[in-house]
């Protein structure tokens, strides 16, 4: 059986550069940017698997499998769901919270790089907002329509 390559899948352009990045910055607290993206959707509140997918644009099974993996590495955990029985909550544990904070330093100070090699804070700002417009246009676009080849 050939050992697979675990390198991250980024694609791309800006969307390849931003993925590099976000690797950089998860390596040394012992995380995976995937890893890093489905705690960093439960800090504020435990929420279910479908929840993190609906918030982060990506489907349930990918949710899932990194979930399952963080709750395998102890740094998340499953609790009960008192609106749904089957559908568990995840939450970070200590460890996991602990992780996250690790990448805090680093990542404040790439923005604050980032915002001054772009101009400013408020240029940075405008082009978040046309990003997010960009991107909220696209969802609402709907699937695209099925073609034969």
């Amino acid at each position: 059986m050939r050992k697979r390559n675990r390198r991250p899948v980024c694609g791309r352009g800006l969307s390849a550069t931003g993925c590099r990045r976000a690797e950089e910055l998860a390596r040394p607290a012992g995380l995976t940017a995937a890893r890093w993206q489905v705690l960093g959707a439960v800090l504020r509140e435990p929420l279910p698997v479908s929840g993190v997918a609906r918030a982060m644009g990506i489907t349930r099974q990918s949710v899932q499998r990194v979930a399952d993996l963080l709750v395998a590495h102890g740094l998340a955990e499953y609790r009960p769901n008192p609106a749904h029985r089957r559908a568990k909550l995840l939450a970070p544990t200590g460890a996991g919270l602990a992780a996250v904070s690790r990448i805090d330093p680093g990542h404040a100070a790439l923005a604050d790089r980032l915002a001054e090699a772009y101009g400013s804070e408020e240029e940075l700002a405008v082009a978040v907002q046309a990003l997010e417009r960009l991107s909220k246009a696209l969802g609402e676009l709907g699937d695209p329509p099925v073609t034969e080849p």
